[in-house]
């Protein structure tokens, strides 16, 4: 005979009150913990600092911004700042403010940055992926050592690069067009290959057997299988390439003369140069900086989950 040991329902449920209704002992003091979390504070607020105080001169007046340079808040809050990076104010107005008296052609240096950006990224993620698709799927002699050799792009630095790109783009006639900015970085960066070969590697080579036994080339499952199974790490790709490249500066300068070619990240330098009398016009430069980096502050908190995860998916530490 066997005795059944479970308790009846009632205790069950009796038990169960008790332990809620029971009150909770407090957590004890934890130094490490707090220490972390002052830690992480502290440096949450040094990282931000320095975008408040763009801020912070951006609504000041000009006039007056050196007369309160140790003070936390703007001084004589104003707008003149935007005012001048969007052209709202006359020439005159602008030199009372203690700005320049020439704005910049905001709007003409906001298309060509956007127009710049997405022919870099169009392209670049676009020739990205047929090259890491050739050197993750396809087999043929010496893959990787030309791929090991390729990757080695990656330690040579950007400024070596400089001057053979502008002999080209000069030999191309492209010089001061939006082309011959775009057109260096346009095809494929190394780590562009490298990013999306570790995602097609980890892609079950079951489903790209399937379709090829079926009857579809190579260029049929790149396009209708390998792209559609890859939209998460090429949007992150998308979205890194088209932040370098909005914010690219030195190569920009080299290449753009005039302001039919002039991206943003340049114009903050021409705005920086038209110096009135009473000193740089810090307002409208941090308010012209602020402008130029906040599309890219949104796009990258907007996206910045997706891209943590893309790239712990794809094994790069």
């Amino acid at each position: 005979m066997t005795t059944d040991t479970t308790p009846p329902v009632a205790t069950i449920e009796t038990t169960a009150q008790v332990q809620k209704a029971a009150p909770k002992e407090p957590r004890s003091f934890n130094l490490g913990r707090a220490l972390a979390w002052a830690f992480m504070i502290l440096v949450i607020l040094v990282s931000l600092f320095p975008f408040y105080w763009m801020l912070r001169t951006a609504l000041s007046s000009n006039n007056a911004l050196y007369a309160g340079s140790h003070s936390l808040l703007p001084v004589q809050a104003s707008a003149g700042g935007f005012e001048r990076v969007f052209g709202l104010q006359t020439g005159q107005e602008a030199i009372d403010a203690g700005g320049a008296g020439q704005a910049i052609n905001f709007w003409r240096y906001l298309f060509n940055s956007v127009v710049v950006s997405t022919l870099i990224t169009a392209g670049q993620v676009f020739f990205s992926a047929m090259a890491a698709y050739a050197f993750a799927r396809l087999q043929w002699k010496h893959r990787e050592k030309v791929f090991a050799f390729f990757l080695a792009g990656l330690m040579i630095p950007a400024i070596f690069t400089l001057l053979p790109n502008f002999v080209l783009i000069k030999q191309l006639g492209l010089v001061d067009t939006l082309l011959g900015i775009a057109l260096p970085t346009m095809f494929m960066t190394p780590f562009a290959v490298f990013f999306l070969r570790q995602f097609f590697l980890g892609i079950s080579r079951e489903v790209e057997e399937a379709a090829l036994m079926d009857g579809a080339s190579k260029v049929r499952v790149f396009f209708r299988l390998i792209l559609p199974m890859s939209v998460a790490p090429i949007t992150t790709l998308a979205i890194l390439t088209y932040i370098a490249s909005w914010n690219e500066y030195f190569w920009a300068l080299m290449v753009s003369y005039t302001d039919k070619s002039r991206v943003l990240t340049v114009a903050l330098g021409v705005f920086k140069s038209q110096t009135p009398q009473t000193g740089p016009d810090w307002s409208g430069l941090m308010a012209a900086t602020l402008v130029a980096a906040l599309p890219m502050l949104v796009l990258f908190m907007l996206f910045a989950k997706r891209i943590v995860n893309s790239i712990g998916f794809s094994g790069i530490k």
